[in-house]
């Protein structure tokens, strides 16, 4: 068994693209549309990664309300402070450097359009 992706609920599929693009460099593997069902299916993948972020667009939805069960999901990296910078110079939502208890800083937080939480951390 393997992972095969996650999904979370946009309201604006373009703008969510264009963010997963510009933080992530992620390329949209795949869309399926069903306009006759009022939703498009959107695949988002990072180079050379099979796992997917699937961005789920419902025609005329109102804005979703996130709750308190939800948190965040986590991509790793090997260049944290590069992509922090830029990131904050692209003037996205970004948290400042993070660390746990005892140990250097080795992540931090950007927020996508519709509210989500990306932890991006150090790889290991």
């Amino acid at each position: 068994m393997k992972m095969a992706h996650t999904c979370i609920r946009v309201q604006n599929l373009e703008a969510s693209l264009e963010f997963y693009k510009k933080a992530f460099n992620f390329e949209e593997s795949r869309r399926r549309d069903f306009p006759d069902h009022k939703f498009t299916l959107s695949y988002v993948t990072l180079p050379g990664d099979d796992y997917e972020l699937e961005l789920t667009y419902n025609y005329d939805s109102d804005p979703y309300d996130l709750g308190n069960g939800y948190s965040h999901i986590a991509i790793a990296v090997d260049n944290l402070e590069e992509l922090h910078a830029q990131q904050k110079a692209a003037g996205l939502d970004v948290t400042d450097l993070k660390a746990l208890p005892g140990v250097p800083p080795s992540y931090f937080f950007v927020t996508d359009p519709d509210g989500y939480k990306i932890e991006v951390i150090r790889q290991k």
